[in-house]
């Protein structure tokens, strides 16, 4: 490793999030300026820098000084020191200020800063506020810095320098040392590989027992992102021997010594003659709460409707100018009779239909009817078929993701008579059991989904499980209506459904224009993209006049590889952008025209999560772009640009719950473990006009025969059995 010293002289790229940069390092020995590559805190131009790592060449830009570790130095004379001070380093020192510093405490003064700050007071303008203000930006500057160094030299992404250096303050190096296992429940995301590997290499003496403890609890959060309520403990076991080699005393020990302290919850159903089921206590709670608050509303009775409901429906099809069919009378009379009740079904069954009437039939009854859906683009949709306004679930229950805390519960419950949920499929334990824990014992409850869809992002399978039960009164919709089995793609998700293979058309020359559903055969991943940048820039858009940004959605299984969201979307924006206005941030770079996604629920700006728009104007000055969504323009300042990225490609999760023209998806084996029946279905049906896949008839195949997601551990089914029972 070699070692080179000089001064920042200017910083060509930083990322705020990973602190990867790119600039020019000016040397003393030899006088000479150097490209240089690494992770690097913020730094301001000025400052004296030693790097550690070596020479590298790159095959476009040339020879580069590729860093593993930085250390800030410190001048010693007094001409470096006010250099230092007059760089903005820290703020609240201006030039006067600085001569001031420098004056009563000559070359003591970084000393003053660091270890006695209240001899700051001395000088003229410094209260005790300010000096502790200096000492706190030093100390921050510094130890970030550290912490980086730290984590590289325990191979730990410097990635989360920041969240540490938040969690713990200044002190953070002297917490880990101390305790390195805090971080895998302090830090979010680092987890407890990197805390045991932190440990080994510190040589820490943990106790056995805290050690198990803290990877019980990581293995616990890690089975919640892959979509489990619980674990079993036979498989927690297993996997605390097989990945960390816990023996299984010291592994049930601590598992009792988390009990007693109430970490954890262990379930055992089938009156506890069944396989153990170990929880995290929160989650345990949400299934719990939502079995107990399900059993409650079903023992009390719904008062009858006023008038016959053969005048009812006769006034609803007038109101709506349809013309309901025997099986969506009798579902639309048999929710009016429960308390909370679920309607599903696949593509073209009617549930739209079903939803308009029930909205219609309780507002001209005089009830208060209140619609949400999880997303803001599911919200927008059941908005548009009802003509009433639609929110979001976290909206109507007034979350504050500041507080995340819920404002709406059992003592400040939902003001409605009717509360309808649209694509519940997507509902997660947690959401449901704060959903249902608002709702007013005096409401009626009508939850509409498609099981088939895929599960929640979050913990739980709600909807299945629900449906699974049998305790919730749950009404089919079985009939495809005429309209409706006319449309290839609508016969062809249902044979999806049932693991059948769909009827695919071969996209050759010429054109079949009235197919709706085609395959284009390619072998190699490569080929794939190829052939999508063209249906996407011409084919498409010739064949059915789509306008090739905002009419046509590409849906990966998999953001990562040739065929993931990220290289798709940068081989979509250089076919399809022409433009010159750009804005870099990060690793990812924006120009106008450009299709774009917003990744988190925004309140303030009314934009949600999923939510597409385009970019309308770019100001490179000021870092700001301004994005078209559904006809409203939006601002986002260089602090708000992370909340959006490109929106050519997008996984076939976020695209849950939107609709859209064509639908273009790849099908390729290297995505096998993605390649799931419930995928396929939901890309599927998120097609108004076409639907193209491109891949192979394997990788096909192993999406209809792959059902793996039904699989999810959860207790909901068996909780509302024994309290309903």
């Amino acid at each position: 490793m070699i070692s080179i010293d000089g001064t920042l002289e200017h910083i060509t790229f930083y990322n705020e999030q990973n602190h990867y940069t790119i600039a020019r390092l000016k040397t003393a020995f030899p006088q000479t300026t150097v490209t240089i590559v690494g992770n690097l805190p913020k730094t301001l131009v000025g400052e004296t820098i030693r790097l550690t790592g070596q020479w590298t060449t790159h095959h476009r830009y040339g020879q580069q000084f590729k860093f593993e570790t930085a250390e800030i130095l410190l001048p010693a004379t007094i001409d470096g020191i006010r250099n230092y001070l007059n760089s903005g380093v820290l703020r609240g020192i201006g030039p006067s200020t600085a001569d001031k510093i420098i004056a009563q405490f000559g070359e003591q003064t970084f000393h003053i800063i660091e270890k006695e700050p209240e001899k700051l007071t001395q000088i003229e303008g410094i209260g005790e506020k300010k000096a502790s203000m200096i000492h706190e930006q030093w100390q921050s500057h510094h130890c970030l810095a550290s912490i980086m160094n730290f984590l590289k030299e325990n191979d730990v992404k410097t990635i989360y320098s920041g969240k540490i250096l938040k969690a713990y303050g200044n002190e953070a190096l002297d917490i880990i040392r101390r305790d390195p296992y805090r971080l895998t429940n302090d830090v979010p995301g680092i987890g407890f590989p990197a805390a045991d590997r932190i440990a080994r290499n510190l040589g820490v003496e943990m106790n056995i027992y805290d050690r198990a403890q803290a990877c019980i609890l990581y293995l616990l959060k890690e089975a919640l992102s892959e979509g489990h309520v619980y674990m079993p403990e036979n498989d927690l076991f297993e996997r605390i021997g097989d990945l960390y080699e816990i023996d299984s005393q010291t592994a049930g020990e601590s598992l009792e010594d988390l009990l007693n302290t109430g970490n954890i919850v262990i379930e055992s159903f089938m009156d506890g003659a069944g396989p153990k089921s170990v929880y995290l206590k929160p989650m345990w709670q949400a299934e719990r709460a939502i079995a107990g608050r399900i059993a409650a509303m079903l023992s009390i009775p719904v008062h009858p409707l006023p008038l016959p409901i053969k005048n009812v429906l006769a006034e609803v099809e007038n109101k709506l100018i349809l013309s309901l069919s025997p099986e969506q009378q009798e579902v639309l009379e048999a929710v009016a009779k429960h308390r909370i009740s679920i309607i599903t079904g696949g593509p073209g069954t009617g549930k739209t239909t079903l939803i308009q009437s029930i909205t219609e039939m309780n507002r001209l009854l005089g009830r208060c009817v209140c619609l949400a859906a999880p997303t803001g683009r599911a919200a927008r949709r059941l908005s548009e078929i009802t003509g009433h306004k639609a929110h979001t679930i976290h909206k109507l229950l007034e979350y504050s993701f500041e507080e995340q805390i819920f404002g709406k519960d059992q003592d400040d419950p939902i003001d409605a008579d009717i509360i309808i949920i649209d694509e519940v499929s997507m509902v997660d334990t947690i959401l449901m059991h704060h959903l249902l824990n608002a709702v007013p014992f005096n409401a009626v409850v009508i939850l509409v989904g498609d099981a088939h869809q895929l599960p929640p992002v979050g913990p739980g399978n709600t909807l299945s499980d629900l449906i699974a039960s049998e305790t919730v009164p749950v009404f089919y919709l079985n009939t495809i209506f005429r309209q409706a089995a006319e449309s290839l793609i609508i016969l062809n998700a249902h044979h999806v459904r049932n693991g059948e293979s769909p009827q695919l058309t071969k996209m050759n020359e010429p054109f079949d224009r009235q197919a709706e559903f085609y395959f284009v055969e390619q072998l190699s991943p490569e080929q794939v993209v190829s052939s999508i940048v063209d249906l996407c820039s011409r084919k498409l858009p010739d064949m059915f006049g789509l306008n090739p940004v905002e009419d046509i959605q590409v849906l990966s299984p998999m953001h990562k590889g040739v065929a993931g969201t990220i290289n798709l979307n940068q081989q979509l924006q250089a076919a399809l952008n022409m433009t010159s206005a750009c804005l870099s941030h990060g690793n990812s770079r924006f120009m106008v025209g450009d299709k774009v996604m917003h990744l988190k629920n925004n309140y303030q700006k009314e934009v949600f999560n999923g939510d597409i728009g385009i970019i309308t104007h770019i100001n490179k000055a000021d870092e700001l772009l301004g994005v078209d969504f559904y006809g409203r323009t939006v601002e986002y300042n260089q602090d708000e640009i992370d909340e959006l990225a490109l929106g050519y490609a997008i996984s076939v999760h976020k695209s849950q719950g939107s609709e859209y023209p064509a639908v273009v998806m790849p099908l390729i084996t290297q995505q096998y473990i993605m390649l799931q029946r419930n995928l396929l279905y939901t890309a599927i049906t998120r097609a108004q006009k076409c639907v193209v896949l491109i891949g192979t008839k394997k990788a096909l195949a192993i999406a209809l025969k792959n059902n793996r997601p039904q699989l999810r551990c959860s207790g909901l089914s068996d909780l509302l059995r024994a309290v309903s029972g």
